[in-house]
């Protein structure tokens, strides 16, 4: 879970690709789409748990665009138009997995962070800016772990190092999470508008129609509940990236909000904490989504992320 998103039917000073379809070596392919000049500076955008590339909401990729950035938002594997992923997971090794227990899943973290570098080779871009939401957030820890000369700059929002006792999901939400909804776009809005007012930001409340609309987009775009199953059995099963995030060199941005019930801000701060010369930004009263009121102080705090960079 992570980011609002708005249909975007406006036209605009900032080209924009159709969404395009990017095969990797894998055998995954992953649906994609780009804002800005190619010649600019690559940024790619990694949403969350079940949540598609539109969640990245189209004027925040327009403005980081206008800062001077080729934005690149894309569909996690399991989620809207990009490859399903065949093997179930069962309920049981949900809970098992969030006691604590040694779960297998069908695939970890890093395999995600695989299928980003892949479209990075498929677009021919040596290394990017990354931006990462909640499970997002993950993966662009784990690329910055694992090839660090890929990535310029590391965005890391309302996520975690992958250490039990930090960011952890206030235990009244998993029944609402893994519990079953029924079929169909009506039940997938009802549940979608539940959980969206369980985590999302008290202080900047979205109108429930914006919501319901949002889900219809999304539901129509292809949703797969057995799909948000495995990729939650992939963020259950991570490891603890701090120690390996403690030898990053790295521009590091940091943001969490301080009334986050999917993912405690004791995350945020874990993960400050582990990167040296990291800013931790904290945000009174955002939740677990990104509000169109804040959407300033995100693109501002990456754009000074990726200056350092630059420096």
């Amino acid at each position: 879970m992570a980011a609002r998103s708005r249909t975007d039917r406006e036209s605009s000073d900032v080209p924009v690709s159709e969404e395009l379809l990017a095969p990797l070596p894998s055998g995954i392919e992953l649906c994609y789409q780009t804002f800005g000049d190619p010649a600019d500076q690559p940024l790619l955008l990694v949403m969350g748990l079940g949540g598609p590339m539109t969640w990245w909401d189209p004027e925040m990729c327009r403005m980081l665009a206008r800062r001077g950035f080729y934005v690149v938002r894309y569909d996690n594997r399991d989620t809207g138009r990009s490859t399903r992923v065949g093997t179930r997971v069962s309920r049981a090794a949900l809970v098992r997995a969030f006691a604590g227990t040694r779960v297998r899943a069908p695939y970890s973290i890093s395999d995600m962070a695989g299928d980003a570098f892949g479209l990075l080779d498929h677009l021919g871009l040596e290394a990017a800016h990354v931006v990462g939401v909640s499970m997002g957030g993950m993966i662009v820890q784990t690329m910055a772990i694992e090839r660090p000369a890929r990535v310029l700059s590391m965005t890391s929002i309302m996520s975690t190092t992958g250490r039990r006792s930090v960011g952890w999901q206030h235990p009244s939400l998993l029944p609402t999470l893994i519990g079953s909804r029924g079929p169909g776009e009506e039940a997938y809005v009802r549940s979608s508008t539940q959980v969206w007012r369980l985590i999302g930001s008290p202080a900047y409340p979205q109108p429930v129609e914006e919501t319901r609309e949002r889900a219809r987009e999304t539901f129509r775009r292809g949703v797969s509940a057995s799909g948000v199953m495995r990729q939650m059995l992939a963020v259950l099963t991570q490891p603890n990236r701090a120690p390996r995030l403690h030898g990053l060199r790295v521009p590091t941005l940091v943001v969490h909000g301080l009334a986050d019930k999917m993912v405690h801000v004791s995350g945020g701060r874990a993960t400050a904490a582990a990167v040296p010369g990291a800013e931790l930004l904290l945000i009174d009263g955002m939740g677990h989504d990104m509000p169109p009121e804040l959407f300033e102080t995100f693109v501002s705090a990456i754009d000074r992320t990726a200056a350092r960079a630059a420096r």
